[in-house]
């Protein structure tokens, strides 16, 4: 069973949320969250696998309270995925650097919200691949300047590679084809990049790619 945590201070959202996710065999809702102070309390208490969290929010917006979660090497296993109205907003890039797995609109088709739900906990990709090069390519223009390929010092040649693919926003899928091996050679090359680099997901990788300067802006290739 997939427990999630609902933060959002509209109670009628949060009452939407819980309908869907409660019908599913799956998944179940943990708790609620009405701001971002109650939100980091409940996942300390409930330990959620997923935390589906507004980013506007009173007392502790959801970008704090997803550093507070995300800071917290006990809470390494819940997956933040952040809720916005905006499928661009600007807040979302730093909440991605902060830890958080990814992002959705609220208004999203009830299908993609559960699919990015089993998507994050499993660690797999939870954007499309349009969404995500538009994500990266927003990301990358408010990036720093790339600090050195120092810190991937430990990954081999074909772990840089599938690294710098994961940058510019190819699924696992997309990668497999790229190099010529099986989706699955791709994924595990994937999972043993993040667990090198510590990264909590796929989301973090980009992040990393960009921030160590293996990828650049514009390389969305």
């Amino acid at each position: 069973m997939i427990r999630v945590l609902l933060a959002d201070d509209q109670s009628l959202v949060r009452a939407g949320f819980k309908a869907l996710l409660d019908a599913q065999p799956d998944i179940g809702v943990a708790g609620e969250a009405a701001d971002g102070d109650e939100a980091v309390r409940m996942v300390r208490e409930l330990r959620p696998d997923v935390v589906l969290m507004d980013i506007r929010m009173p007392l502790l917006d959801g970008l704090a309270a997803t550093r507070a979660i995300t800071g917290q090497p006990d809470l390494n296993d819940v997956k933040v995925v952040m809720l916005t109205t905006f499928e661009l907003d600007e807040y979302v890039f730093e909440a991605i650097r902060s830890g958080a797995s990814g992002f959705l609109v609220k208004d999203t088709e009830p299908e993609e919200l559960l699919r990015a739900v089993r998507a994050v906990v499993h660690g797999d990709a939870l954007l499309s691949p349009g969404v995500t090069r538009r994500l990266i390519a927003e990301f990358a223009a408010r990036s720093k300047e790339p600090a050195g390929p120092e810190p991937l010092g430990g990954l081999t040649e074909r772990e840089r590679e599938v690294m710098a693919l994961v940058g510019i926003g190819l699924s696992n899928e997309e990668i497999a084809r790229r190099l010529v091996v099986s989706p699955l050679t791709a994924k595990t090359h994937v999972s043993r990049t993040m667990v090198k680099l510590g990264a909590r997901d796929r989301a973090q990788l980009v992040v990393l790619a960009y921030e160590s300067g293996l990828v650049r802006p514009g390389w969305l290739g």
